[in-house]
């Protein structure tokens, strides 16, 4: 058993992802209950029985900043949701009250003084985890409450789907420290295209959730202390949904976005509806429904 790491520790850059394992033992997606450790987690996974997870970020005295350790355990958490059955939908949250203050100071601190190289190899930390996330088969969802700034406010854009509460402040303010949002910048694009994303990212202007959610940055601001009324609200909305058929939807979306409408999409997307058609879901799906009955994932 590793000892427990101390504060210079978790402000390494050399974490691995077996050390992360061990700083961040998580539950198994689909168990009611956290790990018994969870509360010592830089990263907390809880879920229930129908198919939700809630991801928290957990370093609620640092606000929620990352450095090496805690992009190494979202990458980990992240990466175990990828073959969790019958997930439907993934909320990721920050503990304390605020979602992520960006990069940890010292963390920063030590950046400045490596070789380009070791930043390099740095910096893939990050994007691979953004890709983690990304790629998660089920619906991912920010709930933005507090600042969501640098980094925190790419995973909100990393996320199929985002709210904030009113109040909720964001900023890509790396150009104000001489450096560029470039490991966040796929998904910030693609959240809010390019020209708003030159505009913010050049400004480096903070700004509001009624602006997040104009730029599309978010989808939807909710009201002070609505948020467990929104996640009830949008699970109950899921528990028709086959997780299967949810994931394929989304790989879809992933692979054929920005593609020219040719013969060579045609053909694939009819291959990919004839192998739905077949798949267990779909039978399941086209049965219940010309039975009148609810199919067999129904919660």
């Amino acid at each position: 058993m590793a000892e427990t790491p101390n504060e210079a520790d978790l402000n390494a850059l050399d974490v691995t992802d077996a050390e992360a394992a061990e700083i961040n033992s998580i539950a198994h997606p689909l168990v009611p209950d956290a790990a018994p450790d969870a509360d010592d987690d830089l990263v907390q996974i809880d879920s229930t029985t129908d198919g939700v997870v809630f991801v928290t970020i957990n370093r609620p005295a640092k606000k929620n900043a990352f450095d090496a350790a805690t992009i190494a355990a979202l990458h980990e958490a992240f990466e175990t949701l990828h073959g969790a059955d019958r997930v439907r939908a993934v909320f990721i949250r920050g503990a304390g009250g605020t979602f992520s203050a960006g990069a940890d100071l010292n963390w920063m601190r030590d950046a400045a003084g490596w070789s380009e190289s070791d930043n390099r190899d740095d910096a893939m930390g990050l994007a691979k985890m953004l890709k983690a996330l990304h790629d998660i088969p089920a619906l991912t969802v920010a709930v933005v409450e507090g600042n969501a700034m640098g980094g925190g406010a790419g995973i909100v854009a990393a996320c199929d789907m985002a709210v904030a509460v009113e109040g909720a402040r964001f900023a890509f303010s790396e150009v104000k420290l001489g450096l560029i949002p470039a490991t966040i910048a796929p998904y910030v694009i693609e959240a809010v295209g390019a020209r708003r994303a030159r505009q913010l990212f050049l400004t480096a202007n903070a700004f509001d959730a009624d602006y997040a959610a104009h730029a599309g940055l978010i989808d939807l601001v909710l009201p002070e202390g609505s948020v467990d009324e929104f996640i009830a609200m949008l699970s109950d909305s899921l528990t028709n949904n086959a997780p299967g058929a949810m994931g394929e939807a989304k790989r879809l979306v992933n692979d054929i976005a920005h593609h020219k409408i040719d013969s060579g999409l045609l053909d694939e997307t009819a291959k990919r509806i004839a192998r739905a058609r077949v798949s267990d879901e779909g039978r399941e799906g086209v049965l219940a429904f010309l039975e009148k009955r609810k199919a067999s994932w129904t919660v």
